[in-house]
């Protein structure tokens, strides 16, 4: 089984022959069995779904998620056959436990210092501690050890006085920026094609964000974000003003496509994010009691 994401796909979705179709304008790009399928994530503002294509979607089970001009999910045609399995994991998501939530966010705070230590450590051949304060985080981080962190980090990425790091601050604030809204409207979308719902988050809670979960889950892959930054960065008077270029988005906008590795494993980033967002799904489940964060390597293949 795996997610069909058409982020880029231009062209039609139909159904030939009891297969999803993917007509684009030079021929066909892709053609699936339902059977094979357990989500599309339609992300393209040049594609076109027929209603062939969502009722077979339905009728096989599969899960259809709309998403915006920004890449963020806003919709979801679930099967009616079938989704008391959904609906179990909403219940189960609600229900969780503080103390569990709590101890998820301890295992995400610690693989998000353990990236920015393995950052530092390939930037200035040390790690400044990270490792050590990343060993020390507690369940809900009550002491913000992850605040201690961003202090030396942050510090050690951009040494100038002129940096700090703020939503709206200096240059390359504008960079981080949009490079975290790339990670997180990723991570929306796998916590939806995951089973579970985007507003209900482990540490992250606000009234006016739709996708509470996706801020909390993409923490450990910030420093990614961050190690692209350093790159477009390094000719750069960090603190000037600047405005963002197309050539910096289509730089940040990269990272979706590209594949990172774990020990011997590699994969494009959606794909460890939808399996490190389907491992939430195992706690609250009660299929598992740790979360799967992998530590990647930063340059990616």
């Amino acid at each position: 089984m795996f997610t069909l994401d058409l982020a880029e796909a231009e062209g039609t979705v139909r159904v030939k022959n009891g297969l999803f179709v993917i007509d684009a304008p030079d021929g066909v790009l892709f053609s699936a069995p339902p059977s094979e399928v357990d989500v599309i994530i339609a992300s393209s503002p040049h594609l076109r779904l027929t209603l062939s294509a969502l009722a077979l979607a339905s009728q096989q089970g599969v899960s259809v998620v709309i998403c915006d001009e920004k890449y963020l999910p806003v919709g979801m045609l679930l099967p009616l056959e079938g989704n008391a399995v959904q609906a179990e994991r909403f219940a189960r998501q609600a229900a969780a436990s503080r103390p569990t939530n709590k101890q998820l966010w301890r295992q995400i705070i610690r693989a998000k210092i353990s990236m920015q230590a393995r950052l530092l450590q390939h930037v200035l051949g040390d790690d400044l501690g990270l490792l050590d304060l990343a060993k020390s985080v507690r369940s809900g981080d009550p002491t913000n050890v992850e605040g201690q962190a961003s202090r030396r980090y942050w510090a050690a990425l951009f040494p100038t006085e002129r940096f700090y790091r703020a939503r709206r601050g200096p240059w390359p604030n504008p960079l981080l920026n949009y490079g975290y809204a790339i990670l997180r409207a990723i991570t929306a979308r796998a916590v939806v094609a995951a089973g579970l719902h985007p507003s209900l988050g482990i540490h992250h809670h606000s009234r006016y964000d739709a996708f509470c979960l996706a801020s909390d889950l993409m923490e450990p892959f910030r420093p990614l974000v961050d190690r692209r930054v350093l790159e477009l960065t390094a000719e750069c008077d960090v603190g000037e003003i600047k405005e963002l270029t197309h050539r910096e988005r289509k730089a940040l906008l990269e990272i979706n496509y590209q594949r990172f590795t774990d020990g011997k494993e590699t994969r494009s980033l959606s794909d460890w994010i939808l399996r490190s967002v389907r491992s939430v799904t195992g706690v609250y489940m009660g299929d598992r009691d740790r979360l799967d964060i992998p530590l990647l390597d930063l340059d990616p293949e």
